[in-house]
């Protein structure tokens, strides 16, 4: 089972234990994926998001080396060249396979979806349960400006509450 949190300090949990993402460039691509919700991330926007200003020689190289390792992390026990089934790869970039409850901020957004669709005695536990989620600043540690989404709990209090 895995675990991913990102409304606070990235937080990734894979068979209940929790794992280090260490270098920053490979917390990024992470960040971007999981906001991406398992939809293909083109590698043009990766390196353009890793690398501002002095870009390596070969940066498709150097994101190869990242997903590597990051798909070490998510899939420890994959055997040596089989396919990674929760980060794949396409002719255009990367994607996250993931259920719908292993990220927090997906079961957040799920939350407050079904809130609006009943009564507001029901409502009320829901959107608690939703706030609960949070740790801290959204993409702690990955840079909320790379994923694109404001980054704080304002945000989430805002979308829970629908103003």
């Amino acid at each position: 089972m895995m675990q991913l949190g990102v409304l606070g300090p990235l937080d990734v949990r894979v068979g209940g234990r929790l794992v280090t993402v260490g270098r920053r460039h490979a917390r990024t691509v992470l960040g971007i994926l999981l906001s991406a919700r398992g939809r293909n991330v083109p590698v043009d926007r990766l390196v353009d998001a890793l690398w501002t200003q002095r870009t390596p020689a070969k940066p498709t190289t150097s994101l190869h080396s990242y997903v590597s390792n990051l798909r070490g992390i998510l899939e420890p026990d994959r055997p040596a060249r089989t396919p990674s089934r929760i980060l794949v790869s396409s002719p255009e970039g990367y994607a996250l396979r993931l259920d719908d409850d292993a990220v927090d901020a997906w079961r957040f957004e799920a939350a407050v979806r079904r809130a609006r669709t009943v009564s507001c005695a029901e409502a009320g536990p829901l959107l608690d349960e939703a706030l609960g989620l949070w740790r801290g600043d959204a993409y702690g540690g990955v840079g909320a400006r790379l994923v694109g989404g404001r980054g704080d709990r304002a945000a989430g209090r805002t979308a829970a509450h629908g103003t």
